[in-house]
């Protein structure tokens, strides 16, 4: 047991804890076979992880992954509602320091990062961007010692590419989130499946009928948009880019601008990564009874501050539900206080795709160790031979093979001489 620099709700959660990890384990079999590696190879020997991530039971495999190699790894939370409170105190049974409570306020998150940070990582590990954000701005005297970092998700991803924009990214952070075995299975299927788990474990609406305003298309929007049309809902989308619109349209979604469509929707949910998506002109023209949710990775999306200044009172009237009485009348409703809907009322992603996600997590830091010294201080792709190592082993587990291409098909792909 490793107490010493954890900061959890309550340690006697410990062992249901173990327990949900271990059924999450079971749905992470690519995962579970990394491990088995790292168990005999030992590639993470003396290196400090230092990991700022959902403290969800998915989370934990991949924690444990990284000991089983040798890594001397922390964990924090990377958004205060996300964090299963369980999962943290089976964390710290298993010896590795975990500071997470479930509804932190804003200074326990931020002293969080700062423990783990005070390992003083040779890597990163960061959902969201905030520990490598603190890491470049308040703890710089540590970067010296950072190999290499990866970044799990869309938002992180953005944060990363304006740093290194700006000149001001300090070591080489590969872009997990842009895996193919990550962005087509973890952000479509995840992100769809788990935002309409914790909408539904909010509220206990009934989906058919009703009419879903999905706030950008891009690989989550599409998960959300396809789950929330298999439950017989009416989908408008509404997007800024031309190209994804204009995909929308053609998967049979109806596509208006935003403010169009706060009049007619029942249910909104934003899934872009930008700021005040859903604003002040939008709440002001919302239905009675209209219910907002985010699964973007902050809980900006949704301007909160402008509802609150149209509301003349406030009242939690379910778990992560509340209501707003407008001045005119009408009640908006608000979910998980804005923040990701999936983690804060449900458990997040299921561990079958975490999987990939999580495997892809492992061996891109595997690669970083391997490639020190070797690598410049920019944004990478994740190797494409890790991408498909990870599908293959993947489709292993579900029992399933494919061809392979004959030299012949082969030479004839990589030629121009032969026609037709």
């Amino acid at each position: 047991m490793s107490q010493k620099n954890s900061d959890i709700k309550d340690h006697s959660l410990a062992s249901a804890g173990k327990e949900r990890i271990e059924w999450a384990g079971r749905e992470m079999p690519v995962v579970k076979l990394i491990k088995e590696r790292f168990s005999k190879e030992k590639p993470f020997t003396g290196v400090r992880i230092s990991a700022c991530l959902h403290i969800t039971t998915e989370t934990a495999n991949l924690a444990l992954a990284l000991k089983e190699g040798g890594a001397d790894i922390i964990l924090c939370a990377s958004n205060p509602l996300s964090t299963q409170d369980d999962v943290a105190a089976a964390l710290v049974d298993y010896g590795i320091p975990t500071n997470a409570i479930k509804g932190e306020d804003d200074k326990t998150y931020y002293q969080h990062i700062n423990t783990a940070l005070d390992k003083e990582p040779h890597l990163t590990v960061d959902d969201g961007a905030d520990l490598v954000t603190i890491l470049h701005t308040k703890r710089s005297d540590l970067i010296e010692k950072v190999i290499g970092g990866t970044e799990e998700t869309t938002t992180g991803v953005i944060r990363l590419r304006s740093l290194e924009k700006d000149g001001k990214l300090k070591y080489p952070i590969i872009a997990v989130n842009d895996a193919q075995t990550k962005y087509l299975f973890d952000n479509r299927y995840g992100t769809g499946q788990s935002s309409i788990d914790g909408i539904t474990r909010a509220t206990n609406i009934l989906w058919a009928g009703k009419k879903v305003v999905v706030c950008g298309y891009g690989w989550c929007g599409h998960g959300v948009a396809l789950r929330a049309k298999g439950l017989g809902s009416q989908v408008i989308i509404a997007e800024v880019e031309p190209v994804r619109a204009l995909e929308a349209a053609m998967d049979g979604f109806r596509v208006m601008p935003l403010l169009e469509a706060s009049r007619e929707g029942d249910i909104f949910i934003t899934v872009t990564g930008d700021k005040h998506v859903i604003d002040k002109a939008h709440l002001q023209v919302m239905k009675d009874g209209a219910i907002l949710a985010n699964s973007g990775h902050f809980n900006v999306e949704i301007n909160i501050p402008a509802l609150e200044s149209l509301a003349k009172g406030k009242r939690r009237i379910r778990s992560f539900v509340d209501e707003y009485a407008m001045k005119d009348g009408r009640r908006l409703y608000l979910l998980g206080e804005g923040r990701l809907i999936n983690l804060a009322a449900a458990e997040g992603h299921p561990a079958s795709v975490m999987d990939m996600s999580f495997a892809n997590q492992a061996l891109c830091l595997e690669y970083l160790v391997k490639s020190k010294g070797k690598l410049e201080t920019r944004v990478y792709p994740v190797p494409e031979e890790i991408d498909k190592q990870i599908a293959r082993l993947k489709l292993d587990s579900m029992g399933m093979k494919i061809d392979t291409l004959t030299p012949e098909q082969e030479k004839y792909l990589t030629s121009w001489q032969e026609g037709t």
